[in-house]
């Protein structure tokens, strides 16, 4: 994965901080690594991911993008006003940048047949937001 990763660091130029579980066989304090570029942090013994994620989400603020699956974490990085990424939608875009499909190019959702029109179709500001941030993905 941090092979991957920082494949994808190098063709985006996106800086990229990977958290790992470190509660249940982990050091007595929280352990920060650089590998390939990559920041990689390890949650101390007795501590969960999800708590180093949200406190680096409290530290960083809304210049970040969330990539997670977890409930919890989407619903915290939220109501911070931070972007959140959907694990799967990630990892395709990942692939995709791999296999030089390229970006997706904006009249997809015309092609599809499913273009929107007026404010009442509008997206959400989230909905806006996330899918800015995929588009830089």
């Amino acid at each position: 994965m941090i092979d991957q990763l920082s494949s994808y660091k190098e063709a985006r130029g996106w800086e990229i901080t990977a958290v790992f579980d470190g509660w249940l066989g982990g050091w007595s304090t929280e352990k920060r690594e650089r590998k390939k570029g990559i920041e990689i942090i390890f949650s101390r013994l007795g501590e969960k991911a999800d708590e180093v994620i949200k406190r680096l989400v409290q530290a960083r603020g809304s210049g970040v993008t969330v990539v997670t699956s977890d409930r919890d974490i989407s619903r915290y990085a939220e109501r911070m006003a931070v972007t959140v990424v959907p694990s799967e939608q990630f990892k395709e875009r990942m692939e995709r940048a791999f296999a030089g499909h390229g970006e997706e190019r904006e009249g997809d959702d015309e092609e599809r047949g499913m273009k929107k029109k007026g404010p009442s179709r509008r997206l959400s500001k989230r909905e806006r937001r996330r899918r800015e941030i995929l588009k830089k993905l």
